[in-house]
């Protein structure tokens, strides 16, 4: 395949060699326009020889299997409707930004006028299938816990309720609503809450816990889900990404995952 990245941090970095060692060509990036010029302005020896760096929509090379988004909310905002429309399939995931119904209402309506599907990368998450599965009956239930050491917290709105630098002994929730508040309220740390209600029962009826908490090293993630299947409870405690801490290892995997399913003859 060749590939277009939206971004150009740790997970698409992480991304961009996984694919390639696949065998597969990353390209195109598309980034904000200002990186663009510091790259084409950069020696010779640091560019890319390979890889194309665009900052519109328009000028990503037509000949694209596919586009991926590895650069946030803010990125799939500004350039998922367009991908779509102009002919790409899309692969994000930034799945706390669909807590937004005008831009979820807008990716759905570029989807169908480009004749192109936009792809939901699980993220930092498992279980997603029993999920998907469950809702096919009654599922009448589902909670997201995510619990982090209180330095994971930093640079959200747990700041203002809780002196994260200095906690030790007990954890604390700083955060208990719905999963859609928690998508818009933490949109760097509730990706993971907007993939278990959109892969359940939706962003306003999944339960989110977030909590601080000092006695964990990692991520944790938890899912507690009720229905007509029965019950269900999973639990993973996620390492972040080697190289930045603030990146889930298994999110950036799930990227890859998705994209690659797409040529696999053999589909989960």
């Amino acid at each position: 395949m060749k590939i277009g990245l939206i971004g150009q941090g740790a997970i698409a970095r992480f991304v961009a060699e996984k694919l390639e060692a696949e065998g597969h060509c990353v390209s195109a990036y598309l980034l904000r326009p200002q990186r663009v010029e510091e790259l084409r302005a950069a020696p010779v020896s640091k560019q890319s020889s390979s890889s194309v760096f665009v900052s519109a929509v328009a000028d990503l090379p037509t000949n694209l299997d596919c586009v991926v988004d590895c650069a946030g909310h803010e990125a799939l905002r500004d350039y998922g409707a367009a991908v779509l429309r102009a002919g790409f399939d899309l692969t994000t995931v930034s799945l706390g930004a669909l807590a937004d119904t005008t831009l979820e209402n807008d990716l759905r309506s570029a989807a169908a006028e480009g004749g192109r599907t936009l792809f939901l990368a699980s993220g930092a998450i498992g279980a997603l299938d029993a999920l998907r599965a469950a809702r096919i009956g009654t599922l009448q239930k589902v909670r997201y816990v995510g619990r982090k050491p209180p330095i994971g917290w930093l640079g959200s709105p747990a700041e203002g309720q809780l002196d994260l630098q200095a906690m030790t002994g007990t954890p604390a929730t700083h955060f208990l609503g719905s999963a859609r508040d928690a998508a818009r309220n933490y949109p760097k740390n509730a990706n993971v809450a907007a993939a278990v209600a959109l892969a359940g029962i939706g962003f306003d009826r999944t339960e989110t816990e977030l909590i601080a908490d000092p006695t964990v090293t990692t991520n944790i993630h938890e899912i507690h889900a009720e229905g007509s299947f029965g019950q269900l409870e999973f639990r993973i405690c996620g390492n972040p990404l080697p190289g930045n801490p603030k990146s889930s290892a298994l999110a950036a995997m799930s990227v890859v995952d998705t994209v690659l399913q797409r040529v696999r003859p053999l589909k989960f």
